[in-house]
């Protein structure tokens, strides 16, 4: 009888070792409920967050989303075809917080001025690298690549008579400083609405999401907002270092306001591989 107790005794305490052991499987993993957002096609939705915006990712193209000028913490978005299917925002803020946002289409009735406020939900963090920037540094840095002789060859594009050029990638720092050249050989002025960069799949599986990323500037100098006719604009762009992963490129997008003079250059990690090292200041 008294073996017979401590098989049972036994047999009871391997199952409370194995619920607790489930229930501790099922706690690993907590859900992050996603906002919902409405935007529209000819209106623009602005959210303010509490901090500067690090990462931004779309669920798909069908919306367009930029940094307002001027300001880090501050995200502008849009439709870019009407009738969107419902798609995803990722948004991670320098303070390492991720927001998820669930977006819909409504031409009548968007959310048109949205503020994030200061919530530390449980779950949320992201931790980056320790990365230290002197912010003189890069301004001081992206000078020197503009004027460095040393040119990237065949990265360019024309379209609409508007000439699209990557002339060179620099690095000093873990900071690489990406110079654009610009030719509007046009007669009519292009007014410039967006030059932005994207890591892209190559070959997009169909009924899958975009897999696709953008890297936000640190700087630009040169940032005009109109390359007059005839004329033209050399950019550096400073970013954080990165590589392109296999099967990807960089995508960099010229998209022209208001018009439809839009031309998009394709980099792949080879070209990355010429990146030329600047000098110590």
């Amino acid at each position: 009888m008294k073996n017979f107790n401590l098989l049972v005794m036994g047999f009871l305490l391997l199952l409370t070792i194995s619920a607790f052991a489930q229930q501790t499987d099922k706690n690993r993993l907590s859900k992050i409920e996603p906002d919902s957002l409405t935007i529209a096609y000819s209106k623009t939705t602005n959210i303010v967050f509490p901090y500067a915006i690090k990462s931004v990712d779309r669920g798909s193209q069908d919306i367009l989303v930029q940094k307002a000028k001027g300001l880090e913490n501050m995200l502008m978005i849009k439709a870019a075809q009407k009738g969107f299917s419902q798609t995803n925002l990722t948004v991670v803020t320098a303070d390492g917080k991720l927001y998820s946002f669930v977006l819909n289409y409504d031409e009548n009735s968007p959310q048109l001025n949205l503020t994030v406020h200061k919530i530390k939900p449980e779950g949320q963090e992201i931790y980056f690298s320790s990365e230290t920037r002197n912010e003189e540094d890069v301004q001081e840095y992206s000078k020197l690549a503009f004027y460095d002789k040393k040119k990237v060859r065949g990265e360019k594009e024309r379209n609409y008579d508007i000439d699209f050029q990557l002339s060179g990638i620099f690095i000093r720092d873990d900071v690489m400083y990406y110079r654009i050249k610009v030719t509007n050989n046009s007669k009519i002025n292009y007014d410039v609405d967006q030059l932005r960069f994207f890591i892209r799949d190559t070959k997009k599986v169909k009924r899958t999401a975009s897999q696709e990323i953008e890297i936000t500037p640190i700087y630009i100098l040169n940032n005009v907002a109109k390359i007059d006719e005839e004329a033209e604009n050399t950019f550096v762009f400073a970013l954080a270092k990165f590589t392109i992963p296999e099967k990807k490129y960089l995508a960099i997008q010229l998209m022209e306001k208001n018009g439809g003079r839009h031309v998009e250059l394709h980099v792949k990690n080879k070209k990355l591989a010429k990146v030329t090292v600047l000098p110590k200041l």
